[in-house]
């Protein structure tokens, strides 16, 4: 049997990360642990020379960005 490099529990990890994300019912949660999911995949992705990987996640994670300022801010009562 091969070993596993380090890489490949990176994009394990992201795996389980999203998919547990997937699970939440908290949309601030599901949003938090998506975007660590995909900051993996990025790396991950990065790592093996798989750009495609990579740059479908970074998206992802731009879009989680997106929606989590977009949630605090809604959720922060207004200043005067």
């Amino acid at each position: 049997m091969d070993s596993i490099n380090i890489w490949e529990w990176v994009g394990y990890l992201a795996s389980v990360v999203v998919a547990i994300s997937l699970m939440m019912s908290d949309i601030k949660k599901l949003r938090w642990w998506n975007l660590i999911g995909a900051a993996l995949f990025v790396a991950y992705g990065l790592a093996i020379d798989a750009i495609p990987v990579a740059l479908v996640n970074f998206f992802i994670v731009l879009i989680d960005l997106y929606y989590l300022v977009k949630l605090y801010r809604e959720s922060s009562p207004p200043t005067e």
